[in-house]
């Protein structure tokens, strides 16, 4: 019986040809990277105002995403803090993202937006003569369109956990009783699935 010795060069090669390979195929995948979906609740807007801020997200790609966003104020109005931040009850808001990040969906983002909002607005009227002789502000109840832009940066664990930071403004289209300019501010915390 005869036994057959290989050369060492060989040998070694054949080693670390099988450990290239095991490394390459132990490769972790994270949720992050492939899960499409995402919910997130705006958890500035809900300490700070009482306001529920929901927002659900699709991606699409590794850089892109479509997400909607409703906005409810909670809070009686008659507080001036409220008042002053938001002249908004109740939006709707549509956008896309572009993110400049190499994972998906993470990092800087800018993204465009489509808000349909309505509330009651306070607004300098120098034609409508109150009870007592003067004139002023005139309190109106509107829903509008607004069209604008946004940037921001979201940051996702492994596990998928995430907190979208953001910002927004839009201009007003169609009706003279709401406020010129809307503006958004996010702090968002999520779960991507």
């Amino acid at each position: 019986m005869m036994i057959r010795t290989f050369p060492p060069a060989f040998l070694l090669l054949f080693f670390i040809s099988i450990t290239a390979q095991s490394q390459t195929q132990e490769e972790t995948i994270f949720k992050r990277d492939i899960a499409k979906n995402e919910l997130s609740i705006g958890a500035f807007n809900l300490v700070a105002f009482g306001a529920l801020d929901i927002a659900y997200e699709r991606i699409l790609t590794p850089n892109t995403s479509w997400a909607i966003e409703g906005f409810i104020l909670a809070l009686n109005r008659d507080n001036e803090d409220i008042s002053e931040a938001y002249s908004k009850d109740f939006s709707l808001t549509g956008k896309y993202k572009y993110f400049f990040g190499e994972r998906t969906a993470w990092g800087f983002y800018v993204n465009g937006l489509a808000m349909i909002s309505s509330g009651e607005y306070e607004d300098w009227n120098q034609d409508v003569q109150m009870r007592d002789g003067s004139f002023g502000y005139v309190k109106e109840n509107y829903t509008d369109l607004a069209l604008g832009f946004g940037l921001g940066g979201k940051f996702v664990s492994q596990q998928g956990f995430f907190v979208d930071l953001g910002t927004g403004i839009g201009r007003n289209l169609l009706s003279n009783d709401s406020p010129t300019i809307v503006g958004q501010f996010n702090v968002n915390l999520g779960f991507r699935f």
